[in-house]
C-alpha cells in the first residue's frame, strides 16, 4: 500500500483525505474545526483521530497540504489601466489562489497607500505598462511602495523596461521582491503563469510562517499551495488529462464555501455562435473568480445584503421567518449544521443564490453593437454555453438531498439572455471533498489523481460515478 495523507487547512474546517495510490482508492475522510489561534495542530489531531476510527492505524509515505486558514492568501493588485494591466494583475492573483482585497490603477496616492495598509494584505502584485510602453507609472508606484509598504513582499510583473530601476528602488529599501515576466507583454495579451508561480513561491517561503502555520509546515514537510490553487490544479488535470490518461474536456467547478463562492472554468471561452465578435482582454484558459460577498457562513449577511430577501426567497417554497435574521444567525454561528427540513431548505436557497450570482460574474456576456456596417454581437469574457461538465463542491452540496438543483442555478436563464452561462451540462458532485486533495496529488502523480477524480466524482441524478 502506498498511503498518502492530504490535508486541507481550511478557513473553517481542517479536512483530511487518506488515499491509497497503488489501488486508486480513497481510504477515508475526516474533518474538524480549524484551530489557528490555539495552534493549528489541535484541529488536525482531532480530525486525524476521526480518520483513524474509519481506517485503523495507517503509515503514510507522504503528507501533502494546502491552506486557506487565517484568511488564506490576501493580495492587492496594482496596474496602469483598470481594464488592462490592472485587470491582468487581478486575474494572475486569483489564478494563484489569492483573495484579492483591492485593485489599484494609475499612479498610487497617499490615500491609496493608507487604504492598502488598512486592508492588511499578505502580498502585493505590481504590474503596469506593456513591454516597451509606459514606465513612469510603475516606477512611481514602486517608489511609494518601497517608502510606505516596504515590509510587504512584492511580485513585480510589469513593463520589462522598468525592471532594472524597480529592482534598484527595492534593494535600496530592503524590500522583499520577486521579478517575473509581464502579465500583459502586449496589448490585450495575457501571460499570467510566471506571476502565478512567483505568488505561490512567496506564499510558501514567507506567508505560511507569518500566518502561524509553521507547525503544520513542519508536520507535513511544507504546505504546497493555497487551497483554491489546489482546486484549480485538479480541475485543469481533469479537463486536459496527461500524456498517459485522457481528460474529460472543458469544465467548470463551482465551489460554494462559508466565506466565498469560487468558480473555476477550464477552456478557451471563445464564441460558440456565429457572428459574435470577441473583444477586450484575453481570457485565461484556466480562470478563477472568487466572490467574497457570496458565502454560506462568514459572508452570509453579505450575501443577503447583495442579493436581497426576494432573490433568496424565490428559491424557497415556503418560509415564514426573516431572511435577514436567518443570515445573521448563520454568520454568527459558523459551525452551525442544518438538521431540520426548514434549515436544509434555507441552506439550499442560499446556495442557489450564491451559485446564480457567482456565475453571472464569472461568465462572459454579449451585447448588441450598432456600426456603419450594421448590427453586430460583441462578447466580453468567456462563452460557457457549450460547457459539457459542471462540478459542484462545498458543504451545502455534500449535505443536500438535491445538489444538482443547486448547481443548475448557475446555468443559462431565459430571464438573463446576455449571460453566457452553460446551457445544459452534465452535473458532477464532489461528494467526498476530494478536489483539493487530488489537486495536491496531481502535483506529484497527475495520472493517479486523474483516475481517482474519474472514480470518485459522482454524476448527480444518475447514480453512477463519472468514469
Amino acid at each position: 500500500m502506498e498511503a498518502v495523507l492530504c490535508i486541507d487547512f481550511g478557513s473553517t474546517y481542517t479536512k483530511l483525505t487518506a488515499i491509497d495510490l497503488q489501488a486508486d482508492q480513497i481510504l477515508g475522510t475526516a474533518k474538524d474545526l480549524t484551530t489557528v489561534e490555539q495552534g493549528i495542530l489541535i484541529g488536525f489531531e482531532k480530525a486525524r483521530a476521526k480518520l483513524i476510527e474509519q481506517t485503523g492505524p495507517l503509515e503514510f509515505t507522504e503528507m501533502l497540504a494546502c491552506s486557506s486558514a487565517a484568511g488564506g492568501l490576501k493580495m492587492i493588485a496594482i496596474g496602469l489601466v483598470p481594464e488592462l494591466t490592472a485587470e491582468a494583475a487581478k486575474r494572475a492573483a486569483l489564478g494563484a489562489g489569492a483573495r484579492v482585497l483591492g485593485v489599484y490603477s494609475y499612479e498610487l496616492t497617499r490615500l491609496d497607500i493608507e487604504e492598502i495598509r488598512a486592508a492588511q494584505p499578505d502580498l502585493l502584485l505590481l504590474a503596469g505598462g506593456t513591454d516597451g510602453g509606459n514606465t513612469a507609472c510603475i516606477l512611481h508606484n514602486a517608489a511609494l511602495i518601497a517608502q510606505h509598504l516596504g515590509d510587504l513582499p512584492v511580485v513585480v510583473a510589469g513593463n520589462k523596461n522598468a525592471r532594472d530601476e524597480i529592482e534598484q528602488i527595492f534593494e535600496r529599501r530592503g524590500v522583499s521582491y520577486k521579478a517575473v515576466a509581464n502579465v500583459m507583454p502586449r496589448l490585450n495579451e495575457l501571460q499570467v503563469e510566471p506571476a502565478r508561480e512567483a505568488i505561490r513561491e512567496v506564499f510558501l517561503q514567507e506567508i505560511v510562517k507569518a500566518k502561524g502555520l509553521s507547525q503544520a509546515e513542519e508536520l507535513v514537510g511544507g504546505i504546497l499551495m493555497p487551497t483554491p490553487a489546489a482546486v484549480l490544479k485538479a480541475a485543469t488535470v481533469l479537463a486536459d488529462g496527461t500524456d498517459l490518461e485522457p481528460g474529460i474536456g472543458p469544465l467548470i467547478v463551482i465551489d460554494v464555501g462559508g466565506a466565498t463562492t469560487d468558480i473555476h472554468s477550464i477552456g478557451t471561452g471563445e464564441p460558440t455562435k456565429p457572428g459574435v465578435v470577441w473583444k477586450g482582454l484575453q481570457e485565461p484558459y484556466a480562470k478563477r473568480t472568487v466572490e467574497g460577498d457570496l458565502g454560506m457562513r462568514v459572508s452570509a449577511l453579505s450575501l443577503w445584503e447583495t442579493a436581497g430577501s426576494r432573490r433568496i426567497g424565490k428559491h424557497l417554497e415556503s418560509f415564514d421567518g426573516s431572511v435577514e435574521e436567518r443570515c445573521r444567525k448563520l454568520q454568527a454561528e459558523v459551525s452551525f449544521v442544518a438538521k431540520t427540513e426548514d434549515d436544509r431548505s434555507f441552506e439550499e436557497a442560499l446556495g442557489m443564490t450564491a451559485v446564480e450570482m457567482a456565475m453571472e460574474r464569472h461568465a462572459g456576456e454579449v451585447e448588441s453593437v450598432y456600426t456603419p456596417m450594421g448590427l453586430f454581437l460583441s462578447q466580453t469574457g468567456k462563452d460557457l454555453l457549450e460547457m459539457r461538465t459542471v462540478i459542484g463542491t462545498g458543504g451545502v452540496l455534500v449535505h443536500s438531498a438535491q445538489p444538482e438543483r443547486i448547481v443548475r442555478a448557475g446555468c443559462f436563464r431565459a430571464d438573463n439572455p446576455t449571460c453566457l452561462a452553460p446551457l445544459n451540462p452534465d452535473v458532477w458532485i464532489d461528494a467526498s471533498y476530494v478536489l483539493s486533495a487530488l489537486g495536491l496529488v496531481a502535483e506529484r502523480n497527475p495520472e493517479g489523481a486523474l483516475r481517482l477524480m474519474k472514480k470518485y466524482l459522482l454524476r448527480s441524478g444518475r447514480g453512477e460515478h463519472g468514469a
